[in-house]
This record gives structure tokens, C-alpha cells and sequence, in this order.
């Protein structure tokens, strides 16, 4: 886990609320309005954010599609830590994150 992505994550979030953090996909997650918003694993940050923007968003250096199995996740992506080290970078791609996931669709709850 980066812990230092992770802090800055946190830092970025502090004044969103309401906010809880999961452990998901082999990291942490931040959940905004029980709504999966951003992620933090080892190397890179998964942001959600609007399916219109994703293959835009591909194109991009240091980003690639979240594969689950053979499926791509449209409207997932992961972006390398070495995109974010630049302020202005990890800030465009947070607030991406936060501005999808005010329109975004509450993933259905699952039965125990």
C-alpha cells in the first residue's frame, strides 16, 4: 500500500462528507455518498468516473481500463502514481472522481 498516495487522498477528501473508507480491490477505497468514488493500491489510484470520458481518459499517459476477468469496467480506471506526483495532476483527476460521482448510480447492495 502507498501510504503516501493514501495521505494525499485523504488530505484531498477531508471536507467531503459523508465519507468511508473500505478495503476493496486490493486497497483502500473511498466511498462518497456510498457511492465507490476513489481507490489507492500499491502503485496507482482507481478513479470512477463518467463512462462519456473513458476512452478520452485512455488516452491519457499513465492510465489504463479496470479489467474484471475478461470484462472491461467502462468508467474505471487506473492511473500510475507516477501521473500523480504533480499537484495539478492529482487534483484533475480527484476532482474528476468527485464530480462523476455526484451524478453516479449507488452500486446495488448485495445479500448476505
Amino acid at each position: 500500500m502507498d501510504e503516501n498516495l493514501l495521505n494525499r487522498v485523504r488530505e484531498a477528501l477531508v471536507d467531503i462528507s459523508p465519507i468511508e473508507e473500505k478495503r476493496m480491490f486490493g486497497g483502500i477505497c473511498f466511498m462518497v455518498d456510498d457511492k465507490l468514488c476513489i481507490c489507492v493500491n500499491s502503485h496507482e489510484m482507481l478513479c470512477r468516473i463518467n463512462p462519456d470520458d473513458f476512452e478520452a481518459a485512455l488516452e491519457m499517459d499513465g492510465v489504463r481500463p479496470m479489467q474484471q476477468r475478461e470484462r472491461t469496467a467502462k468508467g474505471y480506471v487506473f492511473v500510475l502514481e507516477d501521473v500523480l506526483n504533480n499537484k495539478k495532476d492529482f487534483d484533475y483527476w480527484v476532482n474528476k472522481a468527485l464530480a462523476y460521482n455526484k451524478i453516479a448510480k449507488a452500486s446495488k447492495k448485495r445479500r448476505k
